[in-house]
């Protein structure tokens, strides 16, 4: 069975830092994509990053949504099927849900996911991130 289990959200003031990990569980295949989309309430989904595992190389594909670069990271513990999502000042418009989700090696690569975030496959519950002014 394989699961995503995302953590690392919480409360924290403008200008702070997260840092969110989302652990794959039982993975299979050896080449996959996951990535985060947020969701704040009332409003649709938000691609936010997203990598793809690609054993033939030493790191996969790494990308963040424009509007995020320079903020936000994310990276990769290939060994241990972990990826992290480190966010800095952070600002009250970046509170929402987190979501880590499963998306194909292309659909990342290629940006699919930032121009529809619907195409992530989320896995599991959120993890909320709230940043006050």
């Amino acid at each position: 069975q394989v699961n995503l289990v995302p953590s690392g959200g919480g409360s924290v003031q403008a200008g702070g830092s997260l840092r969110l990990a989302c652990e794959v569980v039982g993975i299979t295949y050896s080449y996959y994509a996951v990535g985060w989309y947020r969701q704040a309430p009332g409003k649709g989904r938000e691609g936010v990053a997203c990598i793809d595992f690609n054993p033939e190389s030493i790191d996969g594909s790494m990308s963040v949504a424009d509007s995020l670069k320079g903020r936000f990271t994310i990276s990769q513990d290939k060994a241990n099927n972990t990826l992290y999502l480190q966010m800095n000042s952070l600002q009250p418009e970046d509170s929402g849900m987190y979501y880590c989700a499963f998306a194909r090696p292309r659909e990342c690569s290629e940006g699919y996911v930032y121009k529809d975030p619907s195409i992530f496959r989320p896995w599991g519950q959120g993890t909320q991130v709230t940043v006050s002014s």
